[in-house]
């Protein structure tokens, strides 16, 4: 049964969720884990969000993460597969309730989808007036579309993309300095 979609204020105990859940990835993925970021509107410091940890995997081999799938279902967490997206793996974690509390994205290194995550987040962080117009734009389409997941989603891509871009641009010139 779909959930009425909701944002809530921030809350520190996100970036805890984070690193509890980190520290796990680490162990589960081993050898395999180049490195682990907080990223989504969680990762954002003071907007509104869904309270669902989104953590973004870096690794040298996807073939080496496919082998340690066992692990993650043992650890709740339910595997996807790419899921829509070329050389990602996907996996999602819902708590007691069913309720959706942890999304993990796992890309190889240098990866286009590595880079537009951080760069996105980086490029909101650093700029907490458009953080704050994305916070509003999400807390005004929550109520607006229900528990219709696609609406809201749809609602924040023409956003989402057109910072992107900018982000990108901002991402790379923060690296070459």
């Amino acid at each position: 049964m779909p959930i009425e979609i909701v944002v809530l204020p921030p809350d520190p105990k996100w970036s805890d969720d984070f690193a509890r859940e980190a520290a796990a990835l680490r162990e589960t993925f081993g050898d395999a884990l180049i490195d682990v970021h907080h990223i989504g509107s969680t990762s954002i410091p003071n907007i509104y969000a869904k309270p669902i940890i989104d953590i973004l995997v870096e690794t040298s081999d996807l073939n080496a993460i496919d082998l340690k799938t066992q692990g993650m279902t043992m650890r709740g967490y339910e595997a996807m597969g790419e899921f829509g997206l070329p050389g990602r793996r996907y996996f999602r974690r819902d708590n007691d309730q069913g309720v959706r509390t942890h999304h993990v994205h796992v890309f190889e290194r240098g990866s286009d989808s590595v880079e537009r995550h951080l760069a996105f987040r980086d490029y909101l962080t650093a700029h907490p007036d458009l953080a704050q117009l994305y916070s509003a734009m999400k807390r005004e389409l929550a109520p607006l579309c229900g528990n219709d997941i696609e609406k809201y989603m749809d609602g924040k891509d023409p956003f989402i993309k057109k910072t992107e871009i900018i982000a990108l641009k901002w991402y790379h010139s923060t690296k070459a300095k």
